[in-house]
Parts: structure tokens; sequence; C-alpha cells
């Protein structure tokens, strides 16, 4: 099956595109797509492991399987700014 992924923030930096196709079996899960994710673009690699990915716009476990109609969103961790005021 082909599946659109989104890519956001550091991730669409490094993969040159905040929108990707991948190609995987149908009994693919979210590790499965990160795995190919990092095989195609290994700059993201390290990037993915701490990255959380949204299903449908539910976030989802390395164990939840794929399908085609699914929205995917690769969304990496968010840094925090200047000092917190009280």
């Amino acid at each position: 099956m082909t599946l659109t992924v989104h890519l956001f923030a550091r991730a669409a930096d490094l993969a040159g595109a905040g929108v990707v196709r991948v190609e995987l079996p149908p009994t693919a899960s979210v590790s499965d797509l990160r795995a190919a994710l990092a095989a195609r673009f290994p700059s993201l690699a390290a990037l993915l492991e701490r990255s959380a990915v949204a299903i449908n716009h539910d976030f989802a476990d390395d164990a939840h399987v794929l399908t085609a109609s699914d929205e995917i969103a690769v969304i990496p961790p968010v840094g925090g700014g200047g000092p917190v005021c009280e």
C-alpha cells in the first residue's frame, strides 16, 4: 500500500519535504513506517526514534497497524524556549 506521510518541523527539514509517500506491505505497523522512513531518509533516523506518530489525529504506538486510508503525521519533540513567566 502507498501511504502519505506528513512531516512537521525538523522532520520536514531533514527529509527536504513536508509530505512524502511510502510504500509498505498491507499489514505494516507504525514501527515498519519508522523503519521505512529511516531507510529512505537516513538523516531522520535518530529523530524518528523520539518523534510521535499520529494516525487520523490520534497518537499511535509502534504496534498500531496502518491502512491505506490513514492520515499519518510525524511530529518531532518540541523544545521549550525562554524563561517561564510567573
